[in-house]
């Protein structure tokens, strides 16, 4: 197939927001896959080429001033070997080695193929063909029922590989993929709710766990033989000895556990998340479901049971909760969980089976969030879809000692198109300088943005950055004198100031 075909079916699924259109226009591309190219088709039409990470950064594509190709000439098969030449390249030279096969392949494509290389190197396509639709897609032109490549999919850990064997095999091959102790499967997701009674109006009775602020992970154990995946599915056995350590002494033979590891400090607070993340070898497990037991797989068993089964195998290594259906009883808990620093808690259907990569009304997340008014200092200019505007936001807050703007992170989320148009043309009104693709603007538009925690930087001069955070709202309504200080900013860091429930 032409690799113009994928960059035609990319448009025409970002046009419209039918599902149902989405889904017929992929289905169709995909009936339409070479057996060669499937794998490499499905993965394109995911938005996640499946080399992943090419060690392709923006500055490398802006250099870039290759003219388009005038006819279409690419397969999606040239298109994949030259990714994965561009994935495995590295050592002396690699610079000028990727550079070569980018103009080359640059070089050959079309201006809407180009359009679409850029946001697959760059991993930036998000133009609405997420791998839920595209799972439907696959079941469509399979003539495959969703659920059962669904299930096939989130067992294997790899949708890609589902669908390959939905084109070629068929529902019966599919349903023969289970779970396998050592291979991960792609985690349970969680909706979100605002408070607990919404929470658990979708679940009805339900576990109300502590959510916490660390690393998922999925632990499989046979015999002394242990392995440690993260949520996307990462192999990170090595870096995490307490947990194995931990999982070994467990009283099971075969067991595949989810959960998460966290670093705690002397007073038993979790420890700053980018110091979960950095693979400190002090992490120790915290464990909330059990998938397999000494070869009895509990995936479509309800939660009851799965916990039952945690508790006779992990006792040492529970995560915290209580079973209710009533909302004030959930509250105090989300109350404690957020007095001993964690970040909400998670709402789970007693009834429910384990639903590998879904996110559906059986699992709901409440977290409060913190809101704090911010000075847009500067933004940069935006890619793929966002094109033309200015979106990545810098932010700051004022510093209390000196009066100044302090720059304390970006962020290019909960923009609309409404807005990326409006603050375009409101900052380069207060425009004062331009550096590579960032435009810096006088400090005077104040944006509440809302964000899940602060954590410890040296990117950034007052030493924290926010995460997680995303627009709400400009506030016409204030000045750079009426925005949060620094010293708030800290407060929340230290656990001074937590959020309301």
């Amino acid at each position: 197939m032409l690799f113009v075909e994928v960059a035609r079916t990319w448009a025409d699924v970002a046009s419209t927001r039918s599902r149902l259109a989405k889904v017929a226009r992929l289905a169709e591309t995909l009936a339409a896959l070479d057996d060669e190219e499937r794998a490499a088709g499905t993965a394109m039409l995911t938005g996640a080429p499946r080399q992943g990470r090419m060690g392709v950064g923006w500055a490398s594509l802006r250099d870039l001033e290759v003219a388009p190709a005038g006819e279409p000439t690419l397969s999606v098969a040239d298109v994949d070997d030259a990714f994965a030449t561009l994935a495995t390249t590295s050592g002396p030279g690699s610079v000028a080695r990727r550079s070569r096969v980018l103009e080359d392949l640059w070089g050959r494509a079309t201006t809407d193929e180009q359009s679409l290389l850029r946001g697959l190197v760059l991993q930036e396509v998000r133009q609405g063909a997420l791998e839920g639709v595209v799972l439907a897609a696959v079941a469509r032109a399979a003539a495959v029922d969703e659920p059962v490549v669904r299930r096939a999919a989130m067992l294997s850990g790899d949708l890609t590989a589902a669908a390959v064997v939905a084109m070629e095999d068929g529902a019966e091959a599919l349903a023969a993929i289970g779970l396998e102790v050592g291979r991960p499967v792609l985690p349970m997701l969680a909706s979100s709710e605002p408070d607990l009674a919404a929470a658990l109006a979708r679940t009805g009775p339900a576990r109300v766990d502590t959510k916490f602020d660390g690393m998922r992970i999925q632990v499989h154990r046979t015999g002394d033989d242990v392995a440690v995946f993260t949520r996307s599915l990462r192999d990170v056995t090595g870096d995490l000895p307490r947990v194995v350590e931990a999982a070994r002494g467990l009283a099971a033979d075969t067991v595949v556990l989810d959960g998460e590891a966290l670093a705690l400090d002397d007073d038993g607070r979790p420890r700053a998340f980018q110091d979960t993340m950095s693979g400190d070898t002090h992490l120790r497990p915290v464990f909330f479901d059990l998938l397999h037991l000494d070869g009895t797989d509990l995936l479509d068993e309800p939660l009851t049971t799965r916990r039952e089964a945690l508790a006779r195998v992990a006792p040492d290594h529970l995560a915290d909760g209580v079973e209710t259906d009533d909302p004030e009883v959930g509250t105090d808990h989300l109350r404690a969980a957020l007095a001993a620093g964690h970040e909400g808690v998670v709402v789970k259907s007693l009834d429910a089976p384990w639903e590998a990569g879904r996110r559906g009304a059986s699992w709901v997340k409440v977290k409060v969030a913190h809101t704090l008014d911010l000075v847009v200092l500067a933004a940069e200019w935006g890619s793929g879809r966002r094109r033309g505007w200015l979106s990545n936001l810098h932010l700051g807050a004022v510093d209390d000692d000196t009066g100044e703007v302090v720059m304390l992170g970006k962020t290019f989320k909960g923009l609309t198109d409404e807005l990326l148009a409006w603050q375009t043309e409101a900052f380069l009104a207060r425009e004062t300088s331009r550096s590579d693709h960032v435009v810096h603007v006088r400090p005077e538009l104040v944006v509440e943005i809302a964000f899940d925690g602060v954590q410890s930087s040296s990117r950034y001069p007052g030493g924290v950055t926010l995460r997680f955070a995303r627009v709400k709202r400009y506030r016409d309504d204030k000045r750079v004198e009426d925005a949060d200080t620094l010293q708030t900013v800290r407060d929340i860091h230290r656990g001074v100031i937590t959020p309301e429930v």
